[in-house]
């Protein structure tokens, strides 16, 4: 994970993690995933023994530095790094591979770096808005030509970063495109406006493929942007009929290819991204509805390593 010193107790969903599995009498180790160390076939790591509590400021209790072997020392790894999706994650997807699933990584990390989070719902054909992902500004200016009021985002963003809004109307898409292209190689996201994002965007949290529960993530006033780092509201929801049928879709995907814990995204009647490396609402969940998605994550886990022994 990020570094656990700097967390907020009261809204991080990996330290309510940590939390949960300590309380179900598990033994917490936290490393930095740029200390994994691949010798002779054997994956290592540089970790520490932690001990948790919900005190900003006095959370976590640090035991010595140890050196793991990650295929016999643990039984579980959390791959629980927040973005960017870039070659040192690509990286570390590649190095974890070689101790699961005898040590059983979560998510699994083959598939965490097949799945990209903005692309990987377009496996899902009449699941999401018009969407185009491409370099392409022949393509992307076409694709605003044709939909008119479109949001423009990096593909392998996070957390609300670089996405735009423009209106049918807006000269701003073709210098917008020669400014990401300075800094990125990478391909761009334009899909047609939702106005039902006004209204929230939906987080759906699943476990092994079932959906647990949503929050609802309200976008300030005038914003485009509801995620919560930029100033979206959490707020609580339920689940409606259409949401119900966008996780019975993917559900089978997610559970076969090992991606446990997952965050989905819904606008109005759209899935607009599957969030599959370290998705966030399980403490605004359990605030709002006692449904604490960590302890659906552990029981999981729990009866996975079981059926393995």
């Amino acid at each position: 994970m990020d570094p656990i010193e700097a967390v907020n107790v009261a809204s991080d969903t990996t330290f309510l993690m940590a939390l949960t599995g300590q309380a179900r009498g598990h033994s917490l180790w936290v490393y930095d995933f740029r200390t994994l160390a691949l010798e002779d076939g054997r994956l290592f790591c540089r970790a520490v023994p932690v001990k948790v509590k919900p005190v900003q400021g006095q959370h976590v209790e640090f035991g010595p530095e140890q050196r793991l072997d990650l295929a016999t020392d643990v039984d579980v790894i959390l791959m629980r790094q927040d973005p960017p999706f870039d070659m040192a994650y690509v990286t570390a997807t590649y190095l974890l591979e070689r101790v699961h699933p005898r040590t059983l990584v979560v998510n699994n990390p083959a598939e965490v770096r097949s799945a990209p989070e903005k692309l990987i719902a377009t496996l899902f054909p009449g699941l999401q808005p018009p969407t185009l992902v491409s370099s392409d500004p022949v393509a992307l200016v076409d694709f605003h030509r044709r939909h008119g009021d479109v949001v423009l985002k990096p593909l392998h963003g996070a957390a609300g970063s670089g996405v735009v809004r423009l209106k049918a109307d807006d000269p701003n898409l073709e210098a917008l495109i020669e400014i990401h292209a300075t800094g990125s190689r990478d391909p761009l996201v334009i899909q047609k406006f939702i106005p039902a994002v006004s209204a929230g965007d939906k987080r759906i949290i699943l476990i092994d493929g079932e959906p647990v529960g949503a929050i609802n993530r309200i976008p300030a006033k005038d914003q485009v942007r509801s995620n919560l780092r930029v100033g979206g509201t959490a707020a609580p929801v339920e689940l409606t009929a259409r949401d119900r049928e966008i996780c019975a879709a993917i559900g089978p995907f997610l559970k076969e290819r090992g991606l446990i814990f997952v965050g989905i995204d819904v606008i109005g009647d759209y899935l607009t991204e599957i969030n599959v490396t370290s998705p966030t609402g399980a403490q605004q969940l359990l605030e709002f509805s006692g449904i604490d998605a960590t302890a659906a994550m552990w029981e999981t886990i729990e009866a996975k390593r079981q059926a393995t022994r």
